[in-house]
């Protein structure tokens, strides 16, 4: 199969196959125990031949492929951001900002020279203008009065993709993120042409508690799975996906979706007891309010996430168990490694590093028989979608015997949505009681870490959704505490 095949079978684009590459084959000879005699071999593999495909020259695609090694391997341990540019990929975006196009008719009336107060724009031997970069504050008054509007904001995709505006460009025309202002939401990184911006990745430490498990028998490693994985791996059914995650070495397979459950069920009753809270399962946007607006900090939901809860249930009930989260989520990463997460999760993984893992020990999942995956709610699972918190705290309320009218809901479907939310809240005029923050456009259904994105994953969890046995969020925690 070809490079476009595999692209259009797993992935949205040939970037993620890139990334995919490189995790696959540091998996590959993490298994077989090569990985220091084989690592400086990887990029020659994979960027083959002598001639480039995707660069100026062969040796520069081999130089990135280089870098998209040591990140598959950890990155740089230095940085304590999981997501990191790689600095000779990001070379080819425009320098951004203002600039004049060809349709500037060099016209006499001038009004962008009128516009501007820093007396950046210039007009060659035809009227043409054009913009002094080192006088330009980027204002974009000019924009607005061109009669053409033939003056463009070049933004970059990543710092467009950005909402907090972590994302600034060097002298050198390479992005750089400003460490104190990203939320770990990952945009940028799937929003990058170029695949300059990549995550780190920890599933070296993943192949290595499986082959510790396998072999000193002293561990147990479960899979905790996000609800949002319906809607990835839809060449097979799930129960496939489930068989090959224990053909990999996985104890058992347990969904995110029951801790969201309890989560649910908690918050409503937290919800109950103060006038105004804000929901703690989405960690970007957590650490949003935490850094913008650190005065709410204190309405935020003092429940764990669903991963976390769910993963401190199992970790209370054995003692041998080691847990790795399995999940659209970069920022997963980062929670994993909070205080109050870290005794719970041993490590994260996302869906595209799930499929390097199956491809790298040649698990393929149609041929597996399909295994069983029934832990949770309809209303847990469809936490992995915008709006599907809000449902189940709603329906923990029902179950509670409160009226609905006592949730009063925002719902926030991306980091802009929530910015407008806690403005208003900082203010003291937002007229609702909770507010269900979700940093991805869409949910967790539009996490960097997905294989696909797109509005069918809606419809794919929502129909898992409705296959859930239990059909109360009580019922779903009650026959785990029977089991």
């Amino acid at each position: 199969m070809d490079n476009q095949d595999l692209t259009q079978k797993y992935f949205d684009t040939k970037v993620q196959y890139l990334k995919y590459r490189a995790l696959r084959q540091v998996a590959k000879y993490a298994w077989e125990g090569v990985l220091t005699q084989k690592v400086l071999d990887i990029p020659k593999e994979i960027v083959s031949g002598k001639k480039a495909t995707m660069r100026c020259c062969v040796y520069k695609e081999r130089a990135i492929m280089a870098e998209r090694v040591k990140m598959a391997m950890g990155g740089n341990p230095e940085n304590p951001n999981m997501v990191e540019v790689i600095d000779i990929a990001c070379d080819d975006c425009p320098s951004g900002g203002y600039e004049v196009t060809s349709a500037c008719r060099g016209c006499l009336a001038h009004r962008c020279e009128q516009a501007c107060k820093k007396g950046a724009i210039t007009f060659d031997q035809n009227q043409k203008a054009h913009i002094d970069k080192s006088k330009c504050v980027e204002c974009g008054l000019c924009a607005k009065v061109c009669p053409y509007s033939a003056i463009s904001n070049l933004k970059r995709p990543c710092e467009k993709s950005c909402k907090v505006k972590a994302i600034s460009m060097r002298e050198d025309k390479a992005a750089c993120i400003d460490n104190d202002k990203c939320i770990g939401c990952g945009a940028c990184v799937y929003q990058c042409p170029f695949g300059a911006i990549t995550e780190k990745s920890f599933i070296l430490d993943v192949i290595a508690l499986l082959k510790d498990s396998m072999e000193n028998k002293t561990t147990r490693v479960y899979a905790v799975v996000a609800p949002s994985i319906a809607s990835q791996f839809v060449r097979v059914p799930l129960g496939k996906v489930v068989a090959g995650l224990k053909k990999l070495g996985f104890f058992a397979v347990v969904e995110a979706a029951l801790g969201a459950d309890m989560v649910a069920r908690d918050e409503a009753g937290e919800l109950l007891e103060k006038d105004f809270l804000m929901s703690s399962c989405c960690p970007s946007f957590v650490r949003y309010v935490e850094r913008q607006f650190p005065n709410l900090a204190a309405h935020l939901s003092a429940q764990l996430s669903p991963m976390a809860r769910i993963a401190e249930h199992i970790k209370k009930n054995d003692s041998a168990a080691k847990v790795v989260f399995v999940g659209p989520c970069i920022s997963k990463k980062e929670e994993a490694l909070r205080p109050e997460v870290r005794p719970w999760v041993d490590n994260v993984i996302t869906f595209e590093e799930l499929q390097a893992l199956f491809d790298s020990r040649d698990i393929e999942l149609a041929e597996l028989a399909e295994d069983s995956l029934d832990n949770a709610s309809y209303f847990g699972r469809i936490f992995a979608r915008s709006g599907g918190l809000t449902e189940a705290v709603r329906q923990a309320l029902r179950e509670k015997g409160v009226e609905e009218s006592s949730l009063n809901p925002c719902v926030c479907d991306g980091i802009e949505q929530c910015r407008v939310a806690l403005l208003k809240a900082s203010k003291g005029v937002l007229p609702n009681n909770f507010v269900e923050g979700m940093a991805c456009v869409g949910g967790c259904i539009g996490g960097p870490g997905c294989l696909t994105h797109g509005e069918k994953n809606r419809a794919d969890v929502d129909k898992y959704g409705r296959e859930a046995k239990a059909k109360t969020i009580a019922d779903a925690i009650d026959a785990e505490e029977i089991e």
